[in-house]
């Protein structure tokens, strides 16, 4: 099959290219009109990950275990944590964690992955992106399917009816990543450092993120880190608490703490021993913050990557 190269953008009238409006209409057309293509790219995928291992797709399932049972063994016996059920506390923000940086941390690969695909035939390449954030939420669910079971039949005790809103939640989360991926797939095209330093951030994320610990613990490692920060600011001569407000109230950290208010409830000490509070429902203008934002990145998203989708060709 021949190689298709698409005119680059610099060849065509000012008057010819589309504003923003016209570019949200063209992607959503494209992603549409392509919806079954998308479900074969997204089941395809998903096959794929677990033909060259022995085990296949039951990674699927082992892979969280055997996270958690890493941290439950260092975090519970070498630092000698005392969180109460720590197995369900670990898990209820690990699982929605790990399907963020995974989504986002692969994110830059999502277009330069299908360099050859992308030389040969012509095709909207917005659906490479959607069809790769799909292709995620396999891996999620799994998670979330080992989560339950340990929830359900080890800690039945945190079981209530506020597991109805988890659906809502991811969704909020989905639309979030969303946008994000756009932005990142799209530039990564062009600057392939941008996936090394994603690396780094996720990194960093993973440790200022409340999933070890959990800013709901009163007088714990949350009040820690805010002390450690402001000694920080005044240091640097900076306002004090802003550097804790950036990582308490930030989308990722107070998705983190919804899941976990919604799965495991909460923490409160009570004669300086740590016990858990049963659940309560999610706080709903938090998640439509998050929600309003995600919809923002993602119309923000699509106009940076319908605007330089038709260099692709010539960059890769």
């Amino acid at each position: 099959m021949g190689v298709v190269n698409e005119a680059p953008a610099a060849f065509r009238s000012s008057n010819d290219r589309p504003g923003p409006i016209a570019l949200i209409r063209n992607a959503v057309t494209d992603v549409w009109s392509r919806r079954r293509l998308i479900v074969y790219m997204v089941r395809a995928d998903v096959k794929k990950r677990g033909v060259n291992t022995v085990l296949g797709n039951i990674w699927w399932v082992l892979d969280p275990l055997i996270t958690m049972m890493v941290y439950v063994v260092v975090m519970t016996v070498i630092f000698q944590r005392t969180t109460p059920d720590f197995p369900l506390f670990l898990l209820s923000a690990m699982v929605p964690f790990k399907w963020f940086t995974h989504t986002l941390g692969s994110s830059t690969n999502a277009v330069t992955g299908k360099e050859s695909l992308i030389k040969q035939i012509l095709f909207p390449k917005i659906i490479l992106p959607v069809t790769f954030t799909l292709s995620q939420i396999v891996s999620f669910l799994f998670g979330m399917a080992v989560l339950l079971f340990v929830w359900f039949f080890a800690y039945n005790a945190h079981v209530t009816p506020q597991v109805v809103w988890l659906p809502l939640i991811a969704f909020c989360q989905y639309v979030f990543m969303l946008g994000w991926t756009f932005i990142l797939s799209a530039v990564t095209v062009f600057y392939r450092d941008v996936g090394i330093v994603i690396g780094h951030f996720m990194r960093l994320l993973f440790w200022i993120s409340p999933i070890l610990w959990s800013f709901m613990e009163v007088g714990g490692r949350g009040a820690r880190l805010q002390t450690g920060l402001e000694a920080i600011e005044r240091d640097l001569g900076l306002p004090t608490g802003v550097l804790f407000n950036v990582i308490s109230l930030n989308p990722v950290s107070l998705l983190l703490e919804t899941y976990r208010k919604v799965i495991y409830g909460g923490l409160t000490r009570v004669d300086g021993v740590l016990e858990w509070t049963p659940a309560v429902p999610p706080d709903f203008q938090i998640l439509a913050v998050i929600f309003a934002s995600g919809v923002v990145f993602t119309i923000i998203g699509t106009i940076i990557f319908k605007r330089l989708e038709p260099n692709f060709t010539k960059v890769l």
